[in-house]
Formats: structure tokens, C-alpha cells, sequence
């Protein structure tokens, strides 16, 4: 039986803010990071996985995956559901480390970063991607995988497994289907707050050109250039593209409402983040007064418990999980059912440093064996950082192609490990630090 041997953290920060990629109203300058995790097995593949940040901070992220060591290296290396859902409890189940969340922020995010890396390595072994891996099991061994502790007054085993096996019917249909046909994506390539009006426009053109239906603009600066900067959208795409709006917390309710109405005839699609993600009752208010625009949010959203009350008080409109914000794999499936108990579609967040290449695998499973429709569904596009993977995230036409090769699309080139390690890497070696 193969063991995990070793458990290897790596710091490895890419310098977006150099040209301001990735900047929004919250976060202007961020160079998008990666804790990036590499599970040692004793023989057969390794696991790989990791934590998104933007930059400082990092490396209190990469302890903070160090510490889970204990909990993984001289472990049997996971193979099925219940090796999975036993890890994910027993990192979980660290009363001194849970104490530092409990079950939210570095802690939290960690202990993601190792459960995504046990998918990954599971995955290998088992010759398939995750998203097949995943839609594979029964919906017994689906079930088994989430933590339904805090979840039962919305969701219930019972009622989740019910909603697995009426997803039954079709799944080879729609495996094939995405085979052949990908998901539907959307852009914020166009989007970034501290681009010029002629980078908005001509990469917004460039968009509709390749195929997206729906681009997505920062706001929250002032409220003059976010009216000009959707107005120029609008004009550049036309009456039948969608575009999405993201605040990235900026606003209080009020002036999220304000906002919004200010929008209004622009036809924004939906306002994401446009307060405190911890604020359901906040939500909740914008949600109500900003109608038909809609709500969505969960980007930053800590774990299964909050998505659980956003949805609980019809707060959202449209749930974005994460794949490295929350406990790796396992809740997020615990999220993708929660969302559909409550019929609200999934956009997935994406972009960052390997968030689309993770991300694409958990809608795509949602596709095949939860929701069964990708009707109101897209998952997000940000074209850069995908050349330092060894299975890089690929959209075509608007739609992300289905990934084919074993496991969760984490790993990262050893050359780029080597040139955007932190800070001695060459990329960063003689440069002041962040």
C-alpha cells in the first residue's frame, strides 16, 4: 500500500501588479500567489494542490499548510470516498488548529490547499480528472463525503442524497455532452479597474469576438468612472451581451443600492460582492432593492455554514463557489448541493493563480451529477497565468473544454516553481520585496 511520505510547501508569487491585472476597488496592486502544496507518495504520482493569495501574506499561508503535516505524512494514500471524507474529518477535526478559524480565514484555506492536494493524488491513481472522478461515485459515497454538521435545518443527508439520485438519469448523456460541447464561460479579462478606456474597450471587442456572451467589469471607484466605464462597455458590445459588475466589498448597503440604481440603465446582469461577504442580512437588503439586477456572491465567503444562510434568507441570486477559499473539495460539493436544494444557480469564481483550472472541474461535476443544466451557469475567465501549469485550463467559443488528463489541474511547472519562488527566485532575487 503506497503512503504519503512527505508533505513540501513552496511560496510562489507571480508579479501581476506590474501591470495591474487582477486590480479592483478592494484590491488595487496584487500579485497574484500561491501556497502551493506537493503531497510525496512512496511510490506511484504525487498529489499537488494550493492556496490562492495576492501577495504578502503568502508565506503565513504556506505555515499554516506546514502545520497540517502531522495529519498526512506517513498516511495510506487516499484512494476512495471514504479515504477522502475521513482525511477532510481528521484535518478538520484538529481542535488546536480549528480554534484559529473555527473553520474560516488561513486555517481554513490551509486545510483546503491539503484536501485538494488528496483529490488530486487520488485522481492520479485512479487514471481519471476529477470531475469524472467525482461523478463516478454513487451518490452513497457523494453523501459521505460532506460534513452536514450546522447544514441539517437547510439540508439534510436524506434530502441530498434524493437530490443525487434524481440527477441519476442522463449522466452519461451530459458527460458526453460536455465532452463534445465544453461549459459556458464568461470574462473579466476586459475588466480590471486599472485598465484605460481603451484597454476596457478593445479587449471587451476581443471578447465578444472569441465568443462570450457575458464580460464582467470592476466597480467601486468613483461613481463617475464606473457609469463611464460601463457605458463604453455597453456601447462596445452591444444590447445582447451580458455584462456582470463587481464591487469586491466596497460598499455598505446603502451605497450599494445607490450604486446599482445608478447602473441600472446600463442593464448590469448582476452586482457580485457588493458588501462585507460575511453580511447576510446585508444581502439580503441589496438583493431586495436592486431587483431585476442580480446578487451574487461567495468568492470570499468563508465556508458551507454562510452560503447555507445566504441561501436560507434568499440573499443570492447566484452562488460563486471558490475552489481554494473553502475546505478543499469536500465542502464545496456540500455548497453545490446546498445550491441546489435552493434552485440558485453556480457561477464558479475563477482567475488567480490556478482558480480556473480547479474550479472547471467542480461545475463540470455539478453539471453531470447535481444540477444537470448549465442554464444560468458559467464559470469565470481570466486569460493569463494558465502557461505555468502542466494541464492548463482551455476555453474555446466562450466554453471551457473538459479537462482529460488524471487529476485536479494543480500542478505548476517545475521551471516556474524554480524562476517565481519567493523571494529568491529569479523573478524576485534583487527587488524590494512586496
Amino acid at each position: 500500500m503506497a503512503r504519503v511520505v512527505g508533505l513540501d510547501v513552496l511560496d510562489v508569487r507571480f508579479p501581476t501588479s506590474r501591470e495591474l491585472d487582477g486590480s479592483d476597488a478592494m484590491n488595487p496592486d496584487p500579485d497574484y500567489s500561491a501556497a502551493y502544496v506537493v503531497l510525496r507518495a512512496d511510490h506511484g504520482p504525487h498529489g499537488y494542490g494550493l492556496a490562492f493569495t495576492i501577495g504578502r501574506g503568502n508565506d503565513v499561508q504556506a505555515a499554516a499548510i506546514r502545520a497540517l503535516a502531522p495529519h498526512v505524512v506517513d498516511r495510506p494514500v487516499p484512494e476512495t470516498a471514504r479515504d477522502l471524507a475521513d482525511l477532510y474529518r481528521d484535518l478538520v477535526g484538529d481542535s488546536q488548529l480549528r480554534w484559529l478559524g473555527p473553520e474560516k480565514g488561513v486555517a481554513h484555506m490551509a486545510l483546503g490547499a491539503v484536501v485538494n492536494a488528496a483529490w488530486d493524488l487520488a485522481a492520479r491513481r485512479a487514471g481519471l480528472p476529477v470531475w469524472r472522478f467525482l461523478a463516478a461515485m454513487t451518490p452513497d459515497e457523494v453523501v459521505g463525503l460532506v460534513d452536514f454538521r450546522y447544514l441539517s435545518d437547510a439540508l439534510t443527508p436524506d434530502e441530498a442524497l434524493a437530490l443525487l439520485r434524481e440527477a441519476e438519469p442522463g449522466k452519461e448523456e451530459r458527460t458526453a455532452a460536455l465532452v463534445r460541447d465544453g461549459y459556458p464561460a464568461y470574462t473579466t479579462s476586459p475588466g480590471w479597474l486599472g485598465y484605460s478606456d481603451e484597454k476596457l474597450a478593445d479587449l471587451a471587442r476581443r471578447a465578444v469576438a472569441d465568443g462570450f456572451d457575458m464580460i464582467k467589469l470592476k466597480v467601486g471607484g468613483s461613481p463617475a468612472d464606473d457609469v463611464r466605464r460601463l457605458r463604453l462597455a455597453r456601447e462596445v458590445v452591444g444590447p445582447d451581451v451580458r455584462i456582470a459588475v463587481d464591487a469586491n466589498q466596497r460598499w455598505d448597503v446603502a451605497t450599494a443600492v445607490a450604486r446599482v440604481r445608478e447602473l441600472a440603465p446600463f442593464d448590469p446582469y448582476w452586482v457580485e460582492e457588493p458588501t462585507s461577504p460575511d453580511d447576510v442580512l446585508a444581502h439580503q437588503a441589496i438583493a431586495r432593492a436592486v431587483h431585476p439586477v442580480k446578487v451574487a456572491t461567495g468568492e470570499h465567503v468563508q465556508n458551507r455554514v454562510v452560503f447555507k444562510q445566504l441561501l436560507q434568507a434568499r440573499a443570492v441570486d447566484v452562488v460563486q463557489i471558490d475552489a481554494c477559499r473553502v475546505g478543499g473539495v469536500n465542502e464545496n460539493v456540500a455548497i453545490l448541493l446546498l445550491a441546489a436544494k435552493f434552485g440558485v444557480p453556480v457561477c464558479p469564481h475563477a482567475g488567480g493563480v490556478g482558480l480556473c483550472e480547479l474550479v472547471r472541474h467542480l461545475a463540470m461535476f455539478d453539471f453531470v451529477a447535481v444540477s444537470g443544466t448549465t442554464r444560468d451557469r458559467a464559470i469565470e475567465w481570466v486569460d493569463h497565468l494558465h502557461e505555468h501549469f502542466t494541464d492548463p485550463a482551455e476555453v474555446r467559443a466562450g466554453r471551457y473544454r473538459a479537462p482529460t488528463r488524471p487529476g485536479f489541474s494543480a500542478r505548476v511547472k517545475d521551471r516556474t516553481l524554480a524562476d517565481f519562488r519567493y523571494p529568491d527566485g529569479p523573478v524576485w532575487s534583487g527587488t524590494e520585496a512586496r
